[in-house]
């Protein structure tokens, strides 16, 4: 199959997940020239790595921070979330897609090596073991990584059947990571919110089991949840916020990070400027020629500086790098917001 006919069968690829109640795959349409690889994508995102966690300056307080952060030209590889772990969460994240354990075993190990270490590894995949695999050969140190899991459990309805479906997918992101000794996760995410605000605190019920009872995940998350689903969620003082809310960062995105950022939670985009890239990637790429950077770049640059994380995924060592070079150069006010308006 050549590349142009992967990346027009991707284009087609977020309907069909959305018709099947799938998560939302972190894979971008296929725009011209150099971006025909993949827009630029997530959350999540983000999320960025070790390579650039070192020069981190000055870590970011909220995740409502990192927008002004970044535009001060620092480099800015993580943040600290609503949660207040001492443990930061890389801007810049590897998003496992669904391939098999061994191809997943083998892009986790060179996206270590490339210097991710904030990972994305869905139980819908299908690979988290290959994952986990190559996490334990890494030989990387656990404390050195951010590790999330999903789960699948929007089909259920009422509060007692979301919280078991929840519990029940809880439980197995565990036992498939335990084939690396994983045996904590740094984030639990939902894939998609429950049909009803009662569904939905079934499945946060669930998720604050997990961290508060079982002690095997620090950090809650969310994705695809609109402002009613997360307030179904923050209605209860006492629950623990989301920290993360992971989006298609695509259509209108002012307003998706603002309703996040009124609730301090964090924005991980996926697939971003999928539907901008593909009608003005010549705009976006002539943007990039003033900084060195590719269109794809730039487009990642516009999601750090507006206050968001993405998560990325690749098959190419090249584009694991070109991922992670986009800490070292700032966004003009002008050029933010020319990509934003291409974007809405």
């Amino acid at each position: 199959m050549t590349r142009w006919s992967i990346k027009i069968a991707l284009l087609l690829l977020p309907a069909v997940v959305a018709a099947l109640q799938l998560p939302s795959p972190i894979i971008s349409p296929a725009p011209p020239n150099e971006l025909s690889r993949r827009s630029a994508v997530s959350l999540l995102i983000t999320s960025s790595s070790a390579a650039v966690s070192s020069a981190v300056a000055p870590r970011i307080a909220s995740a409502s921070a990192s927008a002004d952060a970044a535009k001060g030209g620092d480099v800015i590889g993580s943040i600290i979330l609503n949660s207040n772990n001492k443990k930061t969460f890389p801007l810049a994240s590897f998003g496992l897609q669904i391939y098999d354990d061994d191809t997943a075993y083998r892009l986790t190990l060179m996206a270590l090596e490339v210097g991710y270490r904030n990972f994305f590894a869905s139980v819908l995949a299908g690979n988290q073991r290959g994952f986990a695999k190559a996490v334990k050969a890494s030989g990387i140190p656990r404390d050195e990584l951010y590790i999330c899991g999903t789960v699948l459990s929007n089909r259920v309805s009422g509060e007692q059947a979301a919280y078991q479906k929840t519990k029940q997918g809880c439980l197995e992101n565990m036992a498939a990571m335990a084939a690396g000794n994983i045996d904590k996760l740094d984030m639990i995410m939902l894939d998609y919110p429950g049909p009803n605000e009662e569904s939905i605190r079934g499945q946060w019920r669930a998720f604050e089991d997990m961290a508060l009872n079982d002690n095997t995940v620090d950090d809650l998350a969310v994705s695809n949840f609109n402002p009613a689903q997360l307030d179904a969620i923050l209605v209860n003082l006492a629950a623990t916020k989301p920290t993360v809310n992971q989006l298609l960062l695509a259509k209108n995105p002012q307003a998706i990070l603002d309703y996040n950022v009124k609730r301090n939670i964090l924005v991980q985009a996926w697939s971003p400027l999928s539907r901008a890239l593909p009608r003005y990637g010549n705009e976006v790429d002539a943007i990039g020629k003033k900084y060195g950077k590719s269109a794809a770049q730039v487009g990642l640059r516009w999601i750090v500086q507006s206050g968001a994380a993405f998560c990325t995924q690749s098959k190419n060592r090249s584009h694991f790098e070109e991922d992670l070079n986009v800490f070292d150069f700032t966004l003009s006010d002008d050029e933010m917001t020319k990509i934003t308006q291409l974007a809405a």
